[in-house]
């Protein structure tokens, strides 16, 4: 089916119609033909630089492709641009061959909002549901944080913390995507200080302990990163990171758990991060189809400060894969995995299970600490509502009165499994070294602006029931 957009500008197309399609195989005529991309027209972008957008796209002026292959590089070069995180809707259309087999692209991009000083009123716990057990308002934390996306329309991100209450934060931090013409290489750099009157410092019964002195502060931190980051071509990335860290523990930490830092007052230490992504996901905040794979290593202290410091490394490794198995079902599975070297590591730095995305569902009220771990979650999704597009008639700005939402009814099942080399004054933490499974029902929402809220029903395999909430994709 032909939509004829009619552009009169001369600056554009000139002065003549020029036709776009929609489905590039529906003229069979053209079947098996080899096409030539004259031109590519973006419009609607006030903000973001041609040249940005013009780097997603699986095509470019001068190339010369066959044109029953225009259909898949319309949808991936779509995709490719929303999951820049820039724009909330893209449309893109190819004109009709001319008698010299020209055609004309046209990019539409309804650009995001990209300014965003957000107030802080945050909790401080793992996540809403350990929270919501005491409901305790003293580990509420609040400020504001800006957040710009977009800086000068390059697609680079300045931001900045101010946060006060349970946890006091003060950072900046910038990033550049594109440093050379052909837009390959980037860099980043930032620093933050915090500091906390309250931490956890000891795991009983699979439950994290805290301890709360308000006369000083229990642990101080300061972080200084740069960031390294290569970007070839438009799936794959690598980043190289070094850091420095520098913790401050009191006494009162040290003398609860000799462990905890291994009995020291202060520990810095360099860092080197490599990660490696590879991400062919069709929407990155929830995706349907596609894939995903990443593998990191972290080296924790690279010998400047001496034997004081600290001295090993770990792997991470993450895969994920989704599949539409037919018009309203999809399926998923995710893999995630951490491995440890045998050096000696403090109580504050070894995370396993319970802590960000590594999480088996049914467990969101412990945390099994480990130096190595894995993680197997399957999703079956019906999409009880698929994607939605409406428009609130009473907002004038583009930028929200477009939205797009869609309801998931989901089944997942879980399976987790974290090892502890060392000992750390363990108390009765039997979900260490043991097989955790965890499985429900589950319904999601998704919309604009990269949010999604999901509510599910889990049961642990101590028959532990529950009712949870998160803000990110299961897998």
């Amino acid at each position: 089916m032909l939509v004829s957009l009619l552009l009169l500008s001369g600056s554009l197309f000139s002065q003549t119609a020029v036709h776009f399609t929609n489905a590039p195989d529906s003229m069979g005529q053209y079947n098996n033909a080899q096409v030539f991309i004259d031109t590519i027209v973006i419009t609607n972008n006030k903000i973001t630089k041609d040249k940005v957008i013009l780097r997603e796209l699986l095509f470019k002026t001068g190339d010369t492709i066959a044109y029953e292959s225009l259909d898949l590089l319309k949808k991936r070069s779509e995709e490719n641009l929303v999951n820049t995180s820039l724009f909330n809707f893209v449309m893109i259309r190819f004109s009709e061959p001319g008698p010299s087999g020209s055609i004309r692209a046209l990019v539409n991009v309804t650009e995001r909002w990209y300014i965003w000083p957000i107030p802080i009123l945050k909790i401080s716990d793992r996540n809403f549901n350990v929270w919501w057990e005491t409901r305790d308002l003293n580990r509420l934390n609040y400020g504001v944080k800006i957040d710009w996306q977009n800086f000068r329309g390059h697609r680079e991100k300045l931001s900045a913390i101010f946060q006060f209450g349970y946890d006091k934060i003060i950072g900046l931090a910038y990033q550049i995507p594109y440093l050379n013409k052909q837009k390959t290489l980037g860099i980043g750099f930032g620093a933050e200080l915090q500091r906390n009157r309250e931490v956890a410092y000891r795991t009983v019964e699979n439950r994290q302990v805290f301890i709360r002195d308000d006369d000083e502060y229990v642990r101080k931190d300061i972080n200084a990163f740069m960031q390294f980051l290569y970007r070839r071509g438009i799936y794959n990335s690598h980043l190289l990171e070094v850091s420095y860290d520098k913790h401050i523990f009191s006494d009162t930490l040290n003398m609860l758990n000799p462990y905890y830092a291994d009995g020291k007052d202060v520990n810095q230490y360099f860092s080197l991060h490599y990660k490696f992504k590879s991400d062919y996901r069709d929407y990155k905040p929830y995706p349907l189809t596609g894939r995903y794979f990443d593998f990191e290593f972290i080296k924790r202290g690279l010998g400047v400060f001496g034997e004081e410091s600290l001295d090993f490394f770990y792997f991470l490794s993450s895969f994920r894969k989704y599949w539409q198995l037919s018009k309203h079902f999809y399926y998923a599975f995710g893999l995630n995995c951490k491995f440890s070297n045998e050096g000696r590591q403090p109580f504050y730095i070894v995370r396993a299970i319970g802590y960000g995305r590594d999480l088996v569902r049914g467990y969101e009220y412990y945390v099994v600490d480990g130096q190595n771990f894995g993680i197997w979650k399957n999703n079956l999704k019906f999409a009880l509502l698929p994607k939605h597009v409406s428009e609130i008639k009473f907002i004038r700005s583009e930028k929200f009165s477009k939205i797009h939402f869609a309801f998931y009814l989901n089944l997942f099942f879980d399976i987790g499994y974290a090892s502890n080399m060392q000992y750390y004054g363990d108390n009765n933490n039997d979900l260490v070294n043991d097989l955790l499974i965890g499985y429900g029902l589950g319904l999601d929402f998704v919309t604009y602006y990269d949010i999604v809220i999901r509510t599910e029903f889990s049961v642990n395999k101590m028959g532990e029931t529950g009712f949870y909430l998160h803000f990110m994709a299961p897998i």
